[in-house]
């Protein structure tokens, strides 16, 4: 049969007849043959796979082997033996070398035929040592993947103990040594296949036999800091580092740049070829590697290796952007090269001349992911050139190219080269306790994000720069209380004293965490400020009650029941306190007084209530943004709480601001206040008095406000507080139910500010609620933010009174047009309300396009109220005469020229920048221009600080100057905790310091 088949495969006839009569001879191979003519069936069809001439008399041979050798199992296995194959290894086939990968896919073949066999046991021990020898030799590509191939089939062929690591340390040197000189995108593929096989081996080595691995990474750095100029190790070997676990990148770098026994010229070398790998495609992690051997090195104060490598290979690094595979990782190096090469433009220079023609290229494609990119690239190109200023010739024609990008804030720039800078890494004793104990150059401690806590985070930091507020809690003699306050005080004390750089609040927030805040997700910080500030108050009133009693409790009496506790706190809370010793913390700091006034358009009776509140919440005035809102979202919305603390609202949308439209009114009303008093008309009883509210309130608009572009104005806060305190008309599904008419009718609403607190708090009505699409949205509308804003306060007999009502008459004049009461007039002037000079001390800003989502920082100042307000404000009383006049007469008004003073003398410059764990410096222009540069970060809750010339809290401390230039000494116990806090840390820090430079 065998004479029949290799006629037939060397005749003339025709193909389809050849394939014919193949498959005669395959299907005979179920017939019995003696061994003689079954072991010469085996050499003809060995013969044709090894040697044919064509594609079809190899095919015919493993066709022909695979059939005999399945029917023929033992005469094959004799056939198939230790000697035949180590010859094939060793020796070649005839004319064909021992190194030809048709040898190898041979083995491969006969391995799977006789797989089953006792015999393979003896072919695997062989083989084992047969596989190591031929990596010694170093083999080509194609011959070692296909080396691979059968070891990852046949595991059992890999070498077993000792010999397993020299395998491998082998197969990487033979990686090192490959090497593609076609530039053929065909070739080039077959070339990366061929790599990514061999590399694939070495993974699944490792994973079986994980003590292989440190040796071969230990070899792959050999290679590749090798300094001998005949060698240079193949780019190939990145292919290795995406099986690299990472969690091995901090133990292995450290390992390398504190290894005497590495010279710097070894470490140069390697650095530089590992950022050669950059352009290996496919492999991954590669950025990782080698941004951490950058960033170990300059831990040892190698600078010298970091700027020769920098300027050598950085414009290499640039020019990878270029190739969408590589261009994530070379991106990402880059950034990180220009950013820690801060003493000298030279590096960013060099890349200089590339950045136009790269820009161009990447905006005519008009993909999106180079538009992503572009947008990365040029945020780091505008760092660059903030930080190297002085250079216009060179980056016109950049600030050309990259002019439709967006720019990064100033305070993001800063950020950003902070981050990287070699001078921040080096690990000298003084400096790595300055960098990991030590808080940033602002002096502040920030406080870690515990999972969507930046809400509260950024809430925390503006009260605890409100001075007056964080001294007095400071203060408070709180021992064996476990109060919220407490914790307040355990957590100003930190953030005042601790050594670390940022503070976790983990006991804080568990403990001030609203019961309906779901754990890491992102909440309103306006909301929580609410509830944390009713908590501390309502813990407070608690206290006292509790205080008071057991001091007045005698030895015979029985305890007192923690019912009859809370309604004595009911009875605190009911009753109006008029001396400060009688306020709690809370209301003495953030407490007001706010008179809604109503006057029925019928019968003109009026009625009026006196409330308190902590913050006032500002509708934003109606404009093209609000057109599509139905209504202000009432999670928004402030409540009233139990002690009468009020988060007053301002009227919606419903109005223009200083005029009763009652049209307008009609379209939408969304106000909070209004919600109350049309549920429950029953809280307002109307009677007879004489009294009228006196229409000087009625603030005019502030002129001098910032412009859109094409002549929009911005409105600014002192505009949304006017529209608050504006009168407005009830009207349509808003009416009043008159007592005195029994029935609903229209009336006039008007809010009067009759006590101010110390601090103001303001929550910008941001969110509201889309009835057309079920959704809460975002009002995106930029607001002024003045540094100092005057408050309208207006002091009556009334603002004695608490939760009653006054007695009103009818007024005479029944067509008397409401609006001409904004004239003005020397009774109206004599009655203006005083106004009221508040700085502004602290602005949280959100991040995003809605509530539950986005992100929350603050900007803060310390303003203390011993700032004296005579020297930065007119007198009140001027202030409150001349403010109307100068609007009516178009002068610049008393609050701009305060501005323009207070930025004269520096003062506005001394903010704070607070998000979470990082505190950096700012300025009150980079506050002012967040949206403008940010369009999704928007200025939320303000709080502004009031003006007084004394403090007027604990005003006999100041003689002892502990509240004047520091905080108050902590208690005994507080201290301790932070002493033995700030010891623990530094231990930690000397621990980790000494570690390093072993």
């Amino acid at each position: 049969m065998d004479k029949i088949l290799e006629g037939l495969v060397s005749s003339s006839h025709p193909l389809p007849l050849k394939r014919v009569i193949v498959r005669k001879v395959v299907e005979s191979a179920e017939h019995w043959l003696d061994e003689a003519q079954c072991e010469a069936m085996f050499d003809l069809t060995t013969r044709l796979i090894l040697e044919g001439q064509d594609p079809f008399q190899r095919q015919v041979g493993h066709q022909v082997l695979e059939a005999y050798a399945r029917y023929h199992r033992p005469e094959f296995e004799s056939f198939f033996n230790k000697t035949f194959v180590l010859g094939l290894l060793q020796q070649g086939y005839h004319s064909l070398d021992r190194k030809d990968v048709a040898i190898v896919d041979y083995i491969h073949n006969g391995l799977k035929l006789i797989m089953s066999c006792p015999s393979v046991l003896d072919l695997f021990s062989l083989l084992q040592v047969e596989v190591l020898r031929m990596v010694c030799e170093r083999p080509e590509p194609q011959l070692c993947a296909r080396l691979s191939d059968l070891l990852t089939d046949f595991v059992q062929c890999i070498p077993k103990g000792k010999l397993s690591i020299t395998f491998c340390q082998q197969l990487v040197r033979t990686i090192g040594h490959f090497q593609c000189v076609s530039t053929q995108e065909k070739e080039l593929r077959e070339y990366v296949s061929q790599v990514t096989k061999v590399s694939n081996l070495l993974q699944n080595i490792w994973k079986a036999e994980p003590s292989t691995l440190l040796p071969s990474l230990q070899e792959v750095f050999a290679s590749i800091s090798s300094t001998d100029a005949s060698f240079e190790p193949s780019v190939a070997l990145a292919s290795l580092v995406q099986h690299i676990p990472l969690q091995m990148i901090t133990v292995l770098i450290r390992s390398l740049t504190t290894d005497p026994n590495v010279k710097d010229a070894s470490m140069t070398q390697a650095l530089c070829r590992m950022i050669d790998w950059l352009s290996w495609p496919l492999a991954q992690h590669v950025d990782t590697w080698v941004i951490a051997l950058l960033k170990g090195l300059a831990a040892v104060q190698k600078f010298t290796i970091l700027i020769d490598v920098t300027l050598l290979k950085i414009e290499l690094v640039f020019n990878r952007l270029w190739f969408p595979l590589v261009r994530p990782g070379a991106l990402t190096v880059l950034s990180h090269m220009l950013l820690s090469f801060q003493h000298s433009p030279e590096a960013f220079h060099l890349i200089v001349p590339h950045v136009v023609n790269l820009v161009h290229s990447f905006k005519s494609d008009g993909l999106p992911s180079s538009t992503a990119f572009l947008v990365q690239l040029t945020e780091l190109i505008h760092c660059m050139m903030y930080h190297y200023s002085g250079f216009p010739d060179l980056y016109e024609p950049i600030l050309e190219a990259i002019k439709d990008f967006p720019k990064p804030s100033e305070e993001k720039i800063k950020l950003i080269l902070n981050q990287s800078a070699w001078t921040s890494q080096s690990n000298s004793l003084a400096s790595c306790l300055s960098r990991l104990s030590g808080k940033s150059e602002t002096g502040k401690t920030g406080l870690i994000n515990l999972g969507n806590t930046c809400y509260m985070n950024s809430v925390i930091q503006a009260l605890f720069m409100a001075t007056d507020f964080r001294r007095q809690v400071l203060s408070l003699n709180l021992n064996g209380c476990n109060s919220l306050m407490k914790k307040l005080q355990h957590l100003f004390a930190f953030l005042a004293h601790t050594q670390r750089e940022a503070y976790a609040p983990r006991i804080f927030f568990e403990a001030s965490r609203p019961p309906w805040f779901t754990p890491r997700s992102q909440q309103d910080c306006s909301e929580y400020l609410r509830f944390l500030l009713d908590r501390l108050h309502e813990e407070e009133k608690i206290l006292k009650v509790q205080s008071s009693h057991k001091s007045s409790e005698s030895p015979g009496c029985s305890e007192t029941s923690l019912q009859e506790v809370a309604n004595k706190a009911a009875v605190l809370t009911e009753t109006h306190c008029t001396s400060d010793g009688e306020k709690t913390l809370i209301e003495k700091m953030f407490g007001g007084k706010l008179r809604t006034h109503i006057c029925c358009l019928n019968c003109r009776s009026t009625s009026q209530k006196v409330e308190a509140f902590t913050d006032l919440s500002l509708a934003f005035c109606p404009s093209s943004s609000m057109e599509n809102l139905s209504f202000q979202d009432p999670a928004s919305s402030p409540s009233t709480q139990d002690d009468g603390l009020t988060q007053a609202s301002g009227p919606g949308p419903s109005k223009e601001p200083g005029v009763c439209n009652a049209s307008a009114v009609a379209i939408a009303c969304d106000s909070a206040v209004n919600e109350r008093m049309v549920d429950s008309p029953d809280e307002f009883c109307c009677t007879e008095d004489t009294s009228v509210p006196n229409d000087s309130s009625k603030m005019l608009v502030n002129k001098d406000v910032p412009q859109k572009p094409g002549g929009e104005t911005t409105p600014s806060v002192t505009d949304l507080l006017n529209y608050f305190l504006a009168p407005e008309i009830l009207t349509g599904d808003n009416q009043y139910y008159c007592e005195n008419c029994a029935s609903l009718q229209n009336a006039e609403k008007t809010m009067q500010i009759t006590e101010e607190p110390e601090y103001l708090i303001l929550t910008l009505l941001r969110f509201s609620y889309d009835q057309k699409y079920h959704v809460r949205r975002k009002i995106l509308d930029n607001v002024s933010l003045p540094l100092v804003l005057e408050l309208p306060v207006k002091r009556t007999p009334f603002s004695s009174l608490s939760e009653s009502w006054s007695l009103d008459v009818d007024f005479t004049d029944i067509s008397e047009n409401l609006a001409k009461k904004l004239k003005p007039s020397g009774t109206e002037e004599a009655c203006s309300p005083k106004l009221v000079p508040y700085l502004l001390s602290s602005v949280v800003v959100h991040s995003g396009v809605s509530s539950e989502s986005g992100h929350y920082y603050s900007y803060a100042r310390n303003v203390t109220g011993t700032e004296s307000s005579c020297q930065m404000c007119p007198q009140p009383e001027t202030l409150a005469f001349s403010s109307s006049r100068n609007h009516l007469l178009g002068r610049e008004s008393p609050t701009v020229v305060i501005e323009q003073d207070l930025e004269n003398k520096d003062m506005s410059k001394e903010w704070f920048l607070f998000n979470d764990s990082r505190v950096t410096f700012t300025s009150f222009q980079s506050v002012q221009k967040i949206t403008s540069r940010f369009p999704k970060d928007t200025a939320y809750v303000l709080l502004y600080k009031r003006q007084n010339s004394t403090n007027g809290l604990n005003g006999n401390n100041s003689t002892t100057g502990l509240w004047v230039n520091g905080d108050p000494p902590l208690q005994k116990e507080l201290m301790d905790a932070i002493t033995k806090d700030n010891k623990l840390y530094l231990q930690f820090v000397l621990g980790a310091v000494v570690l390093l430079l072993l």
